[in-house]
């Protein structure tokens, strides 16, 4: 079955591959022949195939070098999460759209009040017939400004206490009362969004699962959002979206663009271990003693972290991940701050220079700057902590004044609830 299965993965590639085909056509073609998502249910676009049969897809697409399934928040976050909790309806409406990688997706759960504690989310939902209108402020919303839905938590009960008044929606983001705003980061990136929501109204029929059932949803979402963090390997990927104003571009074109990028020796939040080693020569750093000393290490965290993402990664496979994929984002957590500390001793001075005539363009100072995320996207080190303490180590939960407090009653400096 793998050799016949990869076997029919190469004649797809074959016969259909072309450089001057569009994304759209490209990711039409994978979903039509269910290659896209091949572990999805038959009766939504897959093969039911089992997840190491679905890896061998995978990784057959990668070994023919082309573009690989609609990447992004739909394919990683939304998918899994309706697969498991959405009804017949959510399924028949959504998957398609990210099957063929049209629809972009962003994630509406973090507020300026609530973000550790997301529980305390303050976004309300009141139901209004055959609609649900909301009203609140989300933000850290990575892509919202390209999105055409976003996974929304909003409360919709306060007489009960915060973990049970929370519901889960798909909101479409072109709803009117629908407000984005980019968020400028320290980098100079806007990658992030703030979200305002101001009378917005959604379908009934978009509730995800049982009202007042969204915490346990949530958690859902954000066991793949961790091991999707924690497992980002190989492979040639594109957001998904039509918003990112790639799928009208050739394939070739594409391919081109993403090869310029990876030809770029740093760059995200992590410098690589040749990369870095690379930098310590280029600035004579290499007789250093402490400096080799520091490399050495490096390098060997750089290997155990590899081997843990790999554990994540496979739990993952297995179905919804678990506690292993937040100690594989504590690990790259961990890993980005030794990165950022390491390439600027070796660069001295130098790593803090940014612009076109700064060393490497100041991709170091770039990823200096960028290395803060690791510890904060998709949970905090605290919260990754608290996760594998509790589920991995069976440790007691913190304790906790408010878990049987309605969430009306509860004390805030803000508005009432």
């Amino acid at each position: 079955m793998p050799s016949d299965l990869a076997a029919e993965v190469r004649e797809f590639v074959e016969s259909t591959w072309d450089p001057t085909l569009t994304l759209r056509r490209w990711w039409e073609a994978l979903a039509a022949a269910r290659l896209a998502f091949p572990q999805w249910p038959e009766e939504h676009g897959g093969r039911g195939l089992s997840t190491a049969e679905a890896g061998i897809v995978r990784s057959t697409l990668d070994a023919q070098a082309v573009i690989g399934p609609p990447g992004g928040i739909g394919s990683n976050l939304a998918a899994p999460t309706l697969l498991q909790h959405g009804d017949a309806h959510l399924l028949r409406r959504f998957l398609p759209g990210i099957a063929r990688g049209t629809d972009g997706w962003c994630q509406l759960f973090s507020e300026p009040e609530a973000g550790s504690d997301l529980a305390g989310l303050r976004t309300r939902a009141e139901q209004d017939g055959d609609e649900w209108i909301v009203d609140g402020q989300k933000v850290w919303n990575s892509n919202a400004h390209a999105a055409d839905f976003g996974l929304l938590l909003a409360r919709t009960n306060s007489d009960v206490p915060k973990h049970r008044g929370i519901s889960y929606f798909v909101l479409a983001m072109d709803a009117p009362g629908v407000e984005v705003r980019p968020l400028r980061q320290m980098n100079g990136d806007a990658e992030f969004d703030e979200v305002f929501m101001t009378g917005a109204r959604i379908p009934a029929d978009q509730l995800v699962g049982e009202q007042g059932d969204g915490w346990r949803i949530a958690n859902t979402t954000l066991a793949f959002e961790r091991g999707n963090i924690a497992s980002r390997g190989a492979g040639i990927s594109l957001t998904a979206g039509a918003k990112q104003h790639q799928l009208d571009l050739t394939v070739g074109e594409l391919l081109e663009g993403l090869r310029r990028q990876t030809r770029r020796p740093i760059s995200g939040y992590i410098v690589g271990n040749r990369q870095m080693v690379e930098l310590a020569r280029e600035f004579d750093r290499t007789d250093d003693a402490l400096i080799r000393q520091r490399l050495a290490a490096y390098r060997t965290a750089v290997d155990l972290n590899r081997w843990t993402v790999r554990r994540a990664a496979e739990a993952a496979r297995r179905g919804t991940p678990g506690p292993q994929s937040s100690v594989a984002k504590l690990a790259i957590s961990s890993l980005a701050r030794r990165s950022r500390d390491l390439a600027l001793d070796v660069m001295g001075p130098q790593g803090l220079l940014t612009g076109p005539e700064a060393p490497h363009d100041g991709a170091v100072a770039h990823v200096a700057l960028s290395s803060p995320a690791a510890s904060l996207g998709g949970g905090t080190d605290e919260i990754q902590r608290n996760v594998a303490a509790e589920r991995a180590l069976g440790l007691p939960k913190e304790p906790s004044v408010d878990r049987d407090v309605p969430f009306r009653d509860l004390p805030t400096s803000g508005p009432p609830r």
